[in-house]
């Protein structure tokens, strides 16, 4: 069974930065493509945010695309996301998981952006 244990979130005033980290349990890591995900309050279901393929691409949302940086090291079995220029709009709990989506989710990182 994988498991994802996310972290790094906190809050920040607008502009910002944070560094998530999520491990990930098992075997697979390096064969599949990885995403962080996020999920604010209200909505029910969670928005991919930025991918990174098993060789290494990276691919954004519109909403983060020159703010975020996804990076992985598949040694330590870890995904960041490097997140810049925060906005309160990024305000969510941020997840990682394969893409697309096949394992349990973790717990998530709340991250708040707020004056």
């Amino acid at each position: 069974q994988v498991q994802f244990v996310e972290s790094g979130g906190g809050k920040v005033q607008p502009g910002g930065s944070l560094r998530l980290s999520c491990t990930a349990s098992g075997s697979m890591f390096s064969m599949r493509n990885l995403g962080w995900y996020r999920q604010a309050a209200g909505q029910s279901r969670r928005e991919l945010v930025a991918e990174i393929t098993r060789g290494g691409n990276p691919n954004y949302a519109d909403s983060v695309k020159g703010r975020f940086t996804i990076s992985r090291d598949n040694a330590k079995k870890t995904v960041y996301l490097q997140m810049n220029a925060l906005l309160p709009e990024d305000t969510a709990v941020y997840y990682c998981n394969t893409v697309p989506s096949i394992y349990t989710w973790g717990q998530g990182t709340q991250v708040t952006v707020s004056s």
